[in-house]
């Protein structure tokens, strides 16, 4: 199977109770791409400045990411800089330099154009509809997105979101974009918008997973020191991503599997700054919490 992913590569500067760390490796690219290589060979469309770290490139080539679609433009990298509080699940941005990212059109070289499995992260809808014209019959499209495109950018939001598979939204997007109060009537609407499953995130509370057929709630995995949430989301959809694309289908029992290593890679990655989690995560080390996960769940 092939596993594509489109969106931002980052120099994070990032500050919370703890402690704080400046320019370090971050985006959604990276943080998707890294979960999910622990499953498969993820692909990345993208673009860095020239002042993008030698040992950043490094360091994904080594974890056998296909770097074919990063592209180094004149310029400097994609900057954000952002504040937590003692509450995980709310933050501060602080500071964001688009800079090359400001002028980015994803390009797909030609073999990722036939990629089964496709993850679009947030970037502008205009872009990512970009992405699925270049697209050559794909298995499963997945989408994220922000509430800032869908106070500026709507109309393209919801053409794209017509288009796809699985959309991962969070509450406060979904009441958004539904004009619901209540989450369940909020998931319900989402359906109808054309996506054949909505993965809503709740940040530490789980997710509500919403299909035409059924609802089901599905906890976070408990982590008792939160270093740092920042990527998440984006690791725990590389790793539903990263297992779908490893068993080649998406029915609902790999599906449910999927879940659960995107819950487990998601609790490792907040365990310490950036990614640095994912750099010394073992795939034992996933396997013996995802044993851990299911027991929590085992009622």
């Amino acid at each position: 199977m092939s596993l594509l992913v489109v969106g931002s590569i980052a120099l994070d500067t990032i500050h919370t109770p703890q402690d704080s760390r400046e320019r370090i490796l971050g985006g959604s690219c990276v943080y998707f791409a890294l979960a999910s290589s622990f499953f498969t060979r993820p692909r990345i469309v993208g673009v860095v400045g020239e002042d993008f770290p030698n040992e950043y490139y490094n360091l994904l080539k080594e974890r056998d990411i296909d770097l074919e679609g990063l592209k180094i433009s004149p310029g400097k990298t994609f900057f954000w800089e952002g504040r937590y509080d003692e509450n995980p699940d709310y933050r501060e941005t602080i500071k964001v330099e688009l800079n090359v990212f400001s002028t980015f059109q994803p390009v797909l070289p030609e073999k990722y154009q036939y990629s089964d499995f496709v993850f679009l992260a947030n970037i502008d809808p205009d872009l990512q509809a970009n992405v699925l014209n270049q697209i050559k019959k794909p298995k499963l499209i997945a989408l994220d997105s922000m509430d800032w495109w869908i106070e500026h950018k709507l109309e393209s939001l919801l053409n794209v979101i017509k288009r796809i598979d699985v959309f991962f939204v969070n509450e406060d997007e979904a009441k958004m974009l539904t004009q619901r109060a209540n989450i369940i009537k909020a998931g319900k609407e989402l359906i109808k918008l054309g996506p054949s499953l909505i993965i809503l995130k709740k940040g530490t509370h789980g997710a509500l997973v919403f299909s035409k057929e059924r609802i089901f709630a599905f906890p976070a995995h408990p982590v008792e020191d939160v270093i740092d949430p920042t990527g998440a989301g984006d690791t725990f959809a590389g790793g539903f991503m990263g297992f779908l694309d490893k068993k080649g289908k998406a029915n609902l029992s790999t599906i449910c599997k999927a879940l659960i290593y995107g819950s487990v890679l998601a609790s490792f990655v907040v365990e310490d700054f950036g990614v640095n989690k994912l750099l010394t995560l073992t795939y034992k080390d996933i396997k013996k919490r995802y044993r851990e996960f299911k027991k929590l769940v085992a009622y």
